[in-house]
């Protein structure tokens, strides 16, 4: 009974608990097999004709969990450029759901990391990003998108003060006027977030409280999840992350959704891992080194978790 839920257990959860599967699936006997299958009716269908096969769904799925752990390395191995512009060009063939990964690379990036993907995308692609995410996205969020791929943003420290006052208050009349126009496309919107400073967006978000009462993201609701991520990359990354990251864990996750947890370790690990993990204790109030170890299996847990406690 024992090695029957060791073998259930390797194939549940982020990856495959590939010792497990051969030390308990690879000596077994026909029998033995056989009555994992008959135990196991979430993996396994009672055929009309007196068999149990396969659930096609589940074997799509653990598919996914195989090549988990050979996508995170081959990642790893990537030169950052060429990850985050082939991550963009994921992300647009996926659709809008996977949008929000366009957000993260564009706002997340300094303004030399993010000018590396866009020629890393020219040399794998033949075009730039910016046309790309011109072409491909018809929505509201084009010209948001557009002007985020497209920023070379100042990183000194230099922030003018009035500026940011007036900007808050654009961005508070902005998103209070939502209704009439959809802030996303709001010109002066898309101008302060995709030019402005991260030193200056802070003081922006800063002022837009004393103006709003409300902190940015308040005033943001899911229907405006593009710009909400956009915000949040900006002015609170180690917390989007975090996030990010966690929602890759839940039990329930699109298989998009579970990606994230590959992509943020593998492009954050030599950046700023320190500081996403400290968040995420403070957010989930779990170290994320253990929320991995009870979430992924094998191979891609092992490799997971060195990433996360490496020295840099």
């Amino acid at each position: 009974m024992a090695d029957l839920e060791a073998l259930a257990k390797a194939f549940t959860g982020l990856g495959i608990d590939e010792k497990s599967l051969i030390e308990n699936l690879g000596k077994s006997h026909p029998e033995h097999r056989a009555l994992f299958r008959k135990r196991t009716p979430h993996f396994f269908i009672e055929d009309e004709r007196s068999f149990e096969r396969w659930n096609d769904h589940c074997v799509r799925l653990l598919k996914h969990e195989f090549v988990r752990f050979k996508n995170a390395l081959v990642l790893w191995a990537m030169h950052p450029w060429e990850r985050d512009a082939r991550l963009v060009k994921e992300a647009l063939k996926k659709g809008p759901q996977s949008y929000g990964v366009i957000v993260e690379i564009a706002c997340t990036r300094s303004s030399e990391e993010l000018l590396g993907a866009r020629k890393a995308y020219h040399s794998l692609f033949d075009q730039s990003i910016e046309e790309d995410v011109a072409t491909h996205i018809h929505g509201s969020e084009r010209k948001l998108l557009v002007a985020l791929v497209s920023a070379y943003r100042y990183e000194g420290p230099k922030v003018k003060e009035d500026a940011a006052k007036s900007e808050a208050k654009i961005l508070a009349n902005a998103i209070k006027n939502g209704l009439k126009k959809n802030p996303i496309e709001d010109e002066e919107v898309i101008r302060i977030l995709s030019t402005r400073s991260k030193a200056h967006l802070k003081i922006v978000y800063k002022h837009y409280k004393e103006v709003s009462g409300n902190i940015i993201h308040e005033d943001l609701d899911v229907s405006d999840l593009i710009l909400k991520e956009t915000v949040e990359c900006l002015c609170s990354p180690h917390a989007y992350f975090s996030k990010v990251l966690d929602e890759a864990m839940g039990s329930d996750s699109h298989k998009n959704t579970k990606k994230g947890l590959t992509r943020v370790i593998v492009t954050r690990a030599d950046v700023d891992m320190k500081e996403i993990k400290e968040e995420y204790m403070n957010l989930f109030g779990v170290s994320l080194s253990k929320k991995i170890e009870e979430k992924a299996n094998g191979n891609y847990r092992d490799f997971l978790v060195t990433l996360i406690t490496r020295d840099n």
